[in-house]
């Protein structure tokens, strides 16, 4: 279990740098094709805080956000293109923030993860044999309208 309740992270370059005051909750490990492209990677690991628990310090302007639907926007930085923040401005959720937890500098053990859109993901991925997986989407209500507003087309 992590005792820490402060956070830093940043950007690859280090232009974008953060700070989260607080614990981050809702960590996801999404195999959908949009977090896939979106990371250039397998899956991508996600962690969600209430916005007002997070600080940006974006000096140089470096910030850039892609709406990839309606309501969700994804943040990267412009200059390294690392992938920083995804939010649904819809729903429940609509005043927090997800951290893509690559990012972070500050060491982090999630207490709980799970693994969604497991259905999408590429066949040269293991199932995934720690935390919990779910097929479509996420079986926790509290997170369910935010994951289907972030991945459209997905069915469940």
């Amino acid at each position: 279990m992590n005792s820490t309740s402060a956070y830093h992270g940043s950007c690859l370059c280090g232009a974008v740098t953060f700070h989260i005051d607080g614990p981050i909750k809702a960590v996801t490990h999404c195999h959908c094709s949009q977090c896939r492209k979106a990371h250039g990677a397998a899956f991508a690991s996600y962690g969600s805080v209430p916005g007002t628990r997070l600080t940006v310090c974006d000096a140089d302007q470096a910030i850039r956000v892609f709406k990839s639907s309606p309501s969700v926007s994804r943040s990267f930085c412009s200059n390294c293109g690392a992938n920083l923040f995804w939010r649904d401005a819809a729903g429940t959720f609509a005043d927090w923030v997800s951290i893509a937890l690559g990012t972070l500098d500050t060491p982090f053990e999630p207490v709980r993860h799970k693994h969604v859109h497991v259905q999408s993901g590429l066949s040269w991925v293991d199932a995934p044999t720690i935390g919990q997986a779910h097929k479509a989407h996420h079986t926790d209500v509290s997170l369910q309208a935010s994951t289907q507003a972030a991945h459209p087309g997905l069915s469940a």
